[in-house]
């Protein structure tokens, strides 16, 4: 299978993560300083623990769902329902491994173009309260993106 390019209008905070991560908490080194999130590479878990793996946890914990047995009845219709609650989700773009957002709204197209109507998409952020979403996410995760407030990012994606 071939790869594409992507085009992605999205509604969030820029976090990057691929060549470097724009929030405040990071060390001088560029290594991540989030009390919920260890970077310990001697670890011999590490790699199971990656920032988005554990940031969903603790944004889904955030919303009262909690469990980790997937494998009991109706586990991810309730995963997917606290996802709903959020309202947000990471997004990802760039090259291999790949930068990411803290979206609210994702728009895509591949190989062509669609017509996207900016007021609508800018009623739709007010009324479904984009800002207070991702606030409350990264109030959960105790993370300050260096991007002053939430907006429109347009990424490219290959892959």
């Amino acid at each position: 299978m071939g790869q594409s390019p992507t085009a992605k209008l999205i509604y969030g905070y820029d976090l990057d993560g691929s060549s470097e991560w724009k929030i405040e908490e990071v060390s001088e080194d560029g290594e991540l300083k989030l009390s919920w999130f260890s970077q310990d590479w001697d670890d011999e878990d590490a790699e199971e623990r990656d920032f988005i793996t554990e940031a969903e946890k603790r944004l889904l914990a955030s919303v009262g769902f909690t469990e980790t047995d997937w494998r009991a009845d109706g586990y991810f219709a309730r995963e997917k329902e606290a996802a709903a609650r959020l309202g947000v989700d990471f997004e990802w773009y760039a090259y291999e491994p790949g930068a990411v957002v803290l979206a609210a709204k994702v728009v895509e197209v591949d190989w062509g173009s669609i017509p996207v109507d900016l007021a609508a998409l800018t009623a739709e952020a007010a009324a479904s309260d984009w800002d207070a979403k991702l606030d409350a996410a990264c109030r959960a995760l105790d993370m300050t993106p260096t991007q002053e407030r939430p907006g429109w990012l347009l990424c490219a994606q290959y892959g």
